[in-house]
């Protein structure tokens, strides 16, 4: 029956620690944007380098 305690106060610690850390993490951001990145690793760096350029340029002139 001891065991049984442990084991229920082990995993109220561990629950407790998981919604904490779920919590800082939305709090901080860190679910805003989860599409952009595994798009990113798409394009090739001379593209976006280009892309930026011309939106740069675009920018000055207006």
């Amino acid at each position: 029956m001891s065991v049984l305690w442990l084991m229920i106060t082990f995993t109220l610690v561990l629950v407790t620690t998981f919604v904490a850390g779920y919590i800082w993490a939305v709090r901080h951001g860190q679910f805003d944007d989860l599409v952009t990145p595994a798009h990113r690793i798409l394009l090739d760096d001379d593209e976006l380098q280009t892309t930026n350029e011309n939106q740069s340029k675009k920018g000055s002139h207006s």
